[in-house]
């Protein structure tokens, strides 16, 4: 089964690119983000058309999060337990929820697709959300796996952190000064590592980013980062077999400032579920 990440920077804008991508690269289940758009806007046709279904939320024309997958998907959840809200002005408990996370199930494998908070600045209250919102999604996949011990789970998205130094080559984003990379998101991204997820491309990709700002030539540069990423716990991290990021999707006509993320995940598909299109 090939698990993709996409943070597609509208879905409405580059339907087309992305539908075609996944009949290319022989994808099976794609978690999208930043589809900036509600469900009756989504664009279905192109996707059944290419024998996709298709599960999202999205509530305006900012974040939203969706999978497409030619293989049935089932225990659709739109948020996951615990999830604050957010409202620019407003304190305490009860702020309106975002479109940011949707998890379902495919033959057995639990995916979620996530466009973590941006934090937009140091002092800006978006950063404290965004570090409650990551800490009340650690403690739901810890209970989750607590769970379903043996069940393989992975974490897919725009997580909105750098990691580490390697994985930033934007001169203009600088720790001290910037949100992605301050210590605290930084601690909180390695918390998830404490609660057993692996990064499980990077043992696949020793190096290489997926996102380029649109601005100051980043992507002719390559002065890019890794901020999406694919974390599974250790039943997933066995199943992986091989990952890749799509650096070619960056160019030609109207990109997205992201890439796919994929990686390929040896479960063995049941024959009279596998209605997957011919492709020759």
């Amino acid at each position: 089964m090939r698990v993709a990440t996409w943070n597609v920077n509208s879905i409405r804008a580059r339907v087309d690119r992305v539908v075609d991508w996944l009949v290319r690269e022989d994808i099976d289940v794609l978690g999208m983000q930043e589809i900036k758009c509600k469900p009756e806007q989504f664009p279905y046709e192109a996707f059944t058309a290419a024998g996709y279904d298709v599960q999202l939320t999205g509530l305006n024309q900012w974040n939203g999060v969706a999978f497409a997958s030619r293989l049935p998907m089932t225990e659709v959840e739109i948020g996951f337990a615990g999830q604050p809200g957010f409202l620019k002005g407003a304190e305490g408990p009860d702020q309106p929820l975002e479109a940011r996370a949707i998890g379902v199930t495919v033959d057995g494998v639990r995916l979620w697709s996530l466009y973590v908070p941006n934090g937009r600045s140091l002092e800006d209250p978006h950063l404290v959300y965004k570090l409650d919102w990551l800490e009340k999604l650690r403690g739901a996949t810890q209970e989750w796996i607590a769970a379903n011990p043996g069940s393989p789970i992975a974490l897919m998205g725009d997580f909105n952190i750098i990691p580490t130094d390697e994985d930033n080559g934007d001169p203009s984003i600088v720790v001290g000064q910037s949100t992605h990379v301050s210590p605290e998101e930084r601690a909180s991204f390695a918390a998830f590592a404490d609660i057993g997820l692996i990064d499980t491309v990077r043992p696949f990709v020793p190096e290489g980013y997926t996102y380029w700002d649109y601005k100051q030539l980043r992507f002719p540069r390559n002065e890019g980062i890794r901020i999406d990423f694919v974390l599974g716990n250790q039943p997933f991290s066995d199943l992986v077999t091989g990952a890749s990021i799509h650096r070619n999707e960056r160019k030609g006509e109207a990109p997205s400032d992201h890439v796919p993320v994929v990686v390929d995940v040896d479960v063995q598909l049941d024959e009279d579920d596998d209605d997957r299109p011919m492709i020759f």
